[in-house]
């Protein structure tokens, strides 16, 4: 069976999910990406936050959710980190705007699966 083409992902999608990256690598106190790329046990390479952060490609939802576990319950604790209750409800915030993003198809899942719910039974 031929794959189908995906349909190309909303620039402003990419920059928000962009931007929630940022945040979380900021809020980790990491300042650079490079900083961010050279930790043990980062997901990623440094070109490859690059581009997410930047808006020129944009992560699977399961890349995604290792980066910004990394970013908030991987991460040691620094200076320059935000309190680990701050990063932890910016985590779950930046996780549940991504999943109402169009880019990764959940809003369009729930909706397939209501209207396929089966109808009462008499």
């Amino acid at each position: 069976m031929a794959r189908t083409k995906k349909p190309p992902i909303d620039p402003d999608d990419r920059k928000v999910i962009g931007g929630l990256l940022r945040e979380l690598r900021r809020g980790a106190g990491f300042r650079s990406v490079e900083s961010a790329a050279s930790t043990p046990g980062c997901p990623a390479s440094r070109q490859t936050i690059y581009q997410y952060e930047r808006g020129g490609l944009t992560p699977s939802l399961a890349q995604f959710l290792e980066l910004a576990s990394f970013f908030v319950l991987e991460t040691p604790a620094s200076d320059a980190a935000k309190p680990d209750s701050d990063r932890r409800a910016f985590g779950v915030a930046a996780v549940a705007r991504v999943l109402e993003l169009p880019a990764y198809h959940l809003v369009t899942a729930r909706e397939l699966m209501a209207r396929m719910q089966p109808g009462p039974t008499a």
